[in-house]
């Protein structure tokens, strides 16, 4: 059969369109839209006579909790991402209604060799108001289904130090939730309007990683649809294969759609530190120190343009907890430490007003209209002993117009915390996270920002240090690839070999292309 006879119903219409079928001869989705102008005995002639010519074309769908939609406007919101870099227009969206229906349009989906990816589409508001891990494509499906992961919004249950969620809830859900029964999520991102399945398909960072690790290493298990839509529960004694690969692993080997989440009791307060530093090197010091000391619950820090605008300035963020009336020790805190004393700040808060601490800077953005422009965002893992050297070369490069209103975040870490193989870090004991996140104004070149951040990503790996899965770093090879992962190469080609057979999921990552 030629596409010229190809169905009506096989035609993606403007409004809402409910897939039916896939169309095996024309490779494209059969969706129930019928004509607007139809009369009802032309219509039910034109769709006797298209049944009947694609009789064996058609692959029906099977049935679903939720549906598969196909319509324009859902398409295009799915065909972007935080990035708004690249486009990836999926030709379809699952909005599940249960956890069965990932696993049942996944085994459709291999039959048919159509690719697959779960997309977060977290946020608070409208598209317009998105934010995910996404920035360069990674959750892209050109041409495939695009998982709305929101309709996996479950809480299941939260239980004395653990909860157990649906991938789609969001961080904030989590921490609200946890926080009613007296626990708390023990790493959280600092933007908390992110989807616990797509964090953990990438690491998750936050302040906390000093001490948890990302958020993967607080993971007791995972429930798993395999790309040959099997549902696959997973723990580090039960199906381990499959546990490592998917946490921190990019979505190659399987889909996160549940998960089971270590946590801590919560404290009532935060005292927060702000230290200030002139000096690259006194800073780098006293990061490390503080680390290694465990002087801070949490511990992060950033670089800006100083006041003068003539150079870079250094900021240490530290967070101690506590309960009651029991503050803690101000000037302990800082003692022996090379900082700005007299531009030292303390303020004292709830410990949810920390931790929520970004929404007023992403309202700020959003009201600005830099929220949804181009972002040209980077992240890497550095070695500290290669540190200075690169953060030296890194902000002669960098101007204020490459962070636009943005920030860029910069502070230490353990890589012994890091527990998840495919969460690959610097072969060093200290290493430090640089992560530009920028927020161009109108008009900035992001060609030329993306040269940019292929320099330095470039720089990173000469001198020992890893990337971060969400960035956005153009021309990466297979060559890259396999530098990045090193000796863990060949257990990511086997895992998915094993669990992807058909090589359908997450191709927006590009690391088996």
């Amino acid at each position: 059969m030629s596409k010229s006879a190809l169905p009506r119903r096989s035609v993606i219409a403007g409004a809402a369109a409910t897939v039916v079928g896939w169309n095996t001869v024309g490779r494209s989705w059969a969706v129930e839209a019928p004509a607007p102008d139809a009369a009802p005995g032309a219509e039910a002639a034109a769709d006797a006579a298209s049944e009947a010519a694609t009789a064996d074309a058609l692959a029906r769908l099977p049935r679903l909790d939720g549906t598969l939609v196909a319509d324009t406007a859902t398409l295009a919101r799915f065909g972007g991402d935080f990035g708004h870099l690249v486009t990836a227009a999926p030709r379809a969206v699952l909005r599940p209604g249960s956890v069965r229906d990932v696993a049942t349009l996944v085994a459709f989906a291999r039959r048919h060799r159509i690719p697959v990816a779960m997309n977060g589409q977290s946020g608070t508001g409208d598209a317009a108001e998105l934010e995910s891990h996404s920035s360069y494509g990674q959750a892209g499906v050109r041409g495939g289904v695009a998982i709305d992961s929101r309709g996996l919004n479950k809480i299941i249950r939260i239980t004395p130090g653990r909860a157990v969620v649906e991938a789609g809830v969001t961080w904030a859900q989590l921490t609200d939730a946890a926080l009613a029964q007296g626990w708390m999520p023990p790493c959280l991102t600092d933007y908390l309007h992110l989807s616990v399945g797509g964090t953990l398909s990438v690491g998750g960072i936050g302040g906390g990683v000093q001490r948890y690790g990302f958020q993967v290493d607080t993971v007791e298990s995972v429930d798993v649809v395999t790309g040959t839509g099997e549902l696959v529960t997973a723990s580090a004694s039960v199906n381990r294969e499959l546990f490592e690969a998917v946490l921190g692993g990019g979505g190659q080997a399987g889909l996160i759609v549940r998960a089971t989440l270590r946590l801590v009791r919560a404290r009532e307060r935060a005292l927060v530190l702000n230290l200030f530093y002139d000096d690259l090197g006194a800073y780098l010091a006293d990061q490390k120190k503080l680390m290694l000391e465990r002087r801070f619950d949490l511990q992060v820090g950033d670089v800006s343009r100083n006041a003068a605008g003539t150079g870079w300035r250094y900021k240490v963020e530290g967070v101690v907890h506590y309960d009651g009336s029991a503050a803690p020790d101000r000037a302990k805190l800082v003692r022996g430490l090379r900082c700005v004393a007299a531009d030292t700040t303390f303020t004292d808060q709830t410990a949810r007003e920390y931790a929520y601490r970004v929404d007023a800077f992403a309202g700020f953005l959003k009201g600005a209209g830099l929220w949804s422009q181009p972002k040209p965002w980077m992240s890497l893992f550095l070695p500290a002993s290669a540190t200075e050297t690169f953060m030296r070369e890194a902000t002669a490069l960098l101007t204020p117009e490459d962070l636009g209103a943005g920030l860029l975040l910069f502070y230490p870490f353990r890589t012994d915390v890091f527990t998840r193989p495919m969460t690959v870090m610097p072969d060093e004991l200290v290493g430090f996270h640089f992560d530009l996140l920028s927020f161009p104004f109108p008009g900035a070149d992001h060609a030329a920002a993306l040269r940019r951040n292929r320099r330095l990503y470039d720089r990173a790996v000469q001198l020992g240090g890893k990337r971060y899965l969400i960035g956005a770093i153009p021309d990466v090879t297979h060559a890259d690839w396999r530098r990045h992962y090193g000796t863990r190469w060949g257990r990511v080609v086997a895992a998915k070999h094993r669990f992807d057979p058909a090589g359908i999921l997450t191709p927006g990552q590009g690391i088996h292309s």
